[in-house]
């Protein structure tokens, strides 16, 4: 009986054990993980995470958290207790930047949730006034891996990624300073972290759909018109779809620019005349269009008309210009153009190079002159330009008055040599009155002359005369109407 009644204890006593055993309940949480890495996968958009396991043993998987002001909002519950790693395919990362926490959990207990890491979400804002696109981004966090710098990666019109620009770990922005219309730029930043990571961003996106402005804008020319007048003319890029020009203006090489007009718009070639310019100084031009911001968006070359000055030295005559300035196909030659009182013609083609021109026989050219003055004017010539427009360009014209002066040989040697054979007075401008006598010591008459062409060849009468001294009388009267007067000897002498 006794022993009977000790079994039936036993077993009630490991019944009794075993219940409370059962009834036990894990009440310790395991050890947090600690969140690696989060990345953007820029083409499906998908955010990847990555972590290192939680060092608790009894970990049976892992919970995925969204991390909004200081709590977590689960998204999904891995039940694998050695995964660590999760793609997040609802994400926004296209529109904002997101903040993500994992926990671990075993039979019972959920871990503290871990480290939080934000994607890096990056923005693109056109700049068209500027012609410039800048580029924005969050900062990724520090921990557990240190940011070393940004790279920025560029894509135009779906093509592959190329590197655009870096910045270090503390900025956050950057800007392409220039562009293409009508393209599409996309935009990635990758951060680069310590021990070779790397997190990507969003994909960030703009069209440069935009009024298109000129590739360019050529100064043709600038010149002085027949009215004294500076003229000047600009070709616009024919594929711009902006057409209105502004000109400004500076006096001398110093100084600043100032607006001056504002052109009407044109698909041709668009003149325009500046008739408050002094045209003996010289001016300087250039021509540029606004983009929709009102911003000048593109310059011309500069032009400058030419400044033509007149000195004597001793007997020659000194011309001097100031050198076109600036054509893009730059100089092919100056014509230098005389007119006497009969019209332009042209007398003397410098070097490109050259600013300086010397008339050796000034007497030659005021003895072509048929009024009271002479006057000058030099003309330059473009080479062929990238834009098939070559220029012409003419300084204003620059007048001296005649040197009214009379030289009269006083020998000559009529020997048919056709060494100073001849005898005449030499003038310096065309006489409007003109009467010339030489006689013999007896005062007879040997030549007579009414046209100031005339030479004297030593004969009278067709027969040649002696060796000797013979007397001139010269009466003038020049285009200025001043009379001249002059008496003299002239020696003939024949060589031996």
């Amino acid at each position: 009986m006794f022993r009977n009644y000790f079994v039936i204890t036993f077993i009630l006593i490991l019944l009794c054990d075993n219940s409370i055993i059962r009834g036990q309940t894990d009440t310790i949480p395991p050890k947090s993980p600690v969140l690696e890495l989060v990345s953007v996968d820029y083409l499906p958009e998908d955010v990847n995470l990555s972590w290192s396991l939680s060092p608790s043993p009894d970990v049976t998987g892992y919970i995925v958290y969204l991390f909004k002001d200081n709590a977590g909002y689960s998204i999904d519950t891995i039940y694998d207790p050695l995964t660590t790693s999760y793609i997040y395919t609802a994400s926004g990362s296209s529109f904002y930047s997101e903040s993500f926490v994992v926990a671990a959990f075993d039979s019972g207990n959920i871990s503290p949730l871990s480290n939080p890491l934000t994607t890096i979400f990056t923005e693109a804002v056109l700049d068209s006034c500027n012609r410039k696109i800048n580029i924005t981004w969050n900062s990724y966090t520090g921990y557990p891996k240190k940011v070393l710098s940004y790279t920025i990666l560029l894509s135009v019109d779906g093509g592959g990624f190329v590197k655009a620009g870096e910045t270090d770990a503390e900025t956050t922005s950057f800007t392409l300073k220039d562009f293409q219309t009508n393209r599409q730029y996309c935009f990635l930043v990758n951060a680069s972290l310590e021990g070779g990571f790397a997190s990507m961003s969003n994909r960030a996106c703009i069209n440069t759909a935009m009024q298109r402005t000129p590739d360019w804008i050529n100064n043709d020319y600038v010149t002085v018109n027949d009215e004294n007048q500076i003229q000047m003319a600009f070709t616009i890029d024919p594929a711009s779809e902006i057409r209105r020009l502004n000109v400004e203006r500076k006096t001398g090489s110093t100084g600043n620019y100032e607006w001056i007009t504002e052109l009407p718009p044109s698909p041709d070639t668009q003149e325009y005349i500046d008739s408050k310019a002094d045209p003996l100084k010289v001016n300087f031009y250039r021509a540029y269009v606004k983009n929709s911001c009102g911003v000048p968006a593109i310059y011309s070359n500069s032009g400058s008309n030419m400044v033509l000055s007149a000195i004597f030295t001793d007997a020659d005559l000194v011309l001097k210009w100031n050198p076109y300035r600036k054509w893009a196909g730059g100089i092919s030659k100056y014509e230098i153009f005389v007119d006497a009182g009969r019209g332009w013609e042209k007398e003397a083609v410098p070097d490109p190079d050259d600013s300086t021109y010397v008339f050796k026989n000034i007497a030659g050219l005021m003895y072509m002159a048929a009024g009271d003055e002479i006057c000058f004017r030099i003309r330059a010539y473009e080479n062929m330009n990238p834009y098939g427009v070559p220029g012409e360009s003419q300084s204003a014209e620059i007048c001296i008055p005649l040197i009214e002066k009379i030289t009269v040989p006083n020998i000559f040697t009529p020997d048919n040599n056709t060494i100073n054979d001849l005898f005449r007075p030499v003038l310096s401008f065309t006489p409007v009155e003109y009467h010339l006598l030489v006689t013999d010591q007896k005062r007879r008459t040997v030549f007579e002359a009414e046209d100031y062409t005339m030479e004297w060849d030593g004969t009278a009468g067709g027969e040649p005369l002696p060796q000797g001294v013979y007397l001139w009388f010269l009466r003038v009267r020049s285009p200025s109407g001043r009379s001249f007067s002059q008496t003299g000897t002239v020696t003939i002498v024949f060589n031996p």
